[in-house]
C-alpha cells in the first residue's frame, strides 16, 4: 500500500494578504515557503484558465510541528466575484481549529473583520467529553469552527 499524508487545504481569497494576516494574528498560523507567484502555460494547464495568474503563500497550522499541514491562501486573477458561504452547501464546509481561549478567540475574530455564524453550543459528546462549539466567518465569509474541549 503507497504511503499517504496529509498536506494542505486551500483557501480562495480575494486579498491573499489580508487574509493571511488575518489567520497569523487570529490563530497563530505560520508562513512557510516562498510566496506564489504561478503563471504560465503550466499554471493555465493545472487550473483550466487561460492566462491565470495565482499568488499567494502557504501558513502552517499550529499544533502540529515543523512538517505539519498547511491552509494554501491563493488570490487568483482573473477571479470571479465573492458569494455568501453557507454551511449546508456541498463541498468543504468549513475549518477547525480548537482553542484554550474561546471568548478571547472569538472576540479577536471579530475585532479582526468577522462575525459570528451561528449561536454558542455546548454539548455532551458519549465518549469523548463536552465540548463548545461556534461557527464564525472570516473577514472574507469563509466558515471557521472555534472549538473548546472541557
Amino acid at each position: 500500500m503507497s504511503k499517504i499524508r496529509y498536506a494542505h487545504v486551500n483557501i480562495v481569497a480575494e486579498d491573499w494578504r489580508k487574509l493571511m494576516d488575518f489567520y497569523v494574528d487570529v490563530f497563530d498560523c505560520e508562513p512557510v515557503s516562498s510566496e506564489r507567484n504561478h503563471h504560465g502555460a503550466w499554471a493555465d494547464g493545472l487550473t483550466g484558465l487561460p492566462e491565470v495568474r495565482v499568488s499567494g503563500q502557504h501558513l502552517r497550522v499550529p499544533g502540529h510541528g515543523d512538517n505539519g499541514p498547511t491552509i494554501e491562501i491563493f488570490t487568483f486573477d482573473p477571479q470571479l466575484a465573492n458569494y455568501e458561504r453557507l454551511i449546508h452547501r456541498p463541498g468543504f464546509g468549513h475549518i477547525a481549529f480548537e482553542v484554550d481561549d474561546f471568548e478571547g478567540v472569538r472576540q479577536k475574530v471579530k475585532e479582526r473583520g468577522g462575525k459570528d455564524y451561528g449561536e454558542k453550543v455546548t454539548i455532551d459528546i458519549p465518549g469523548a467529553g463536552r465540548l463548545t462549539l461556534l461557527y464564525m466567518h472570516d473577514p472574507e465569509g469563509n466558515i471557521v469552527e472555534l472549538q473548546q474541549w472541557h
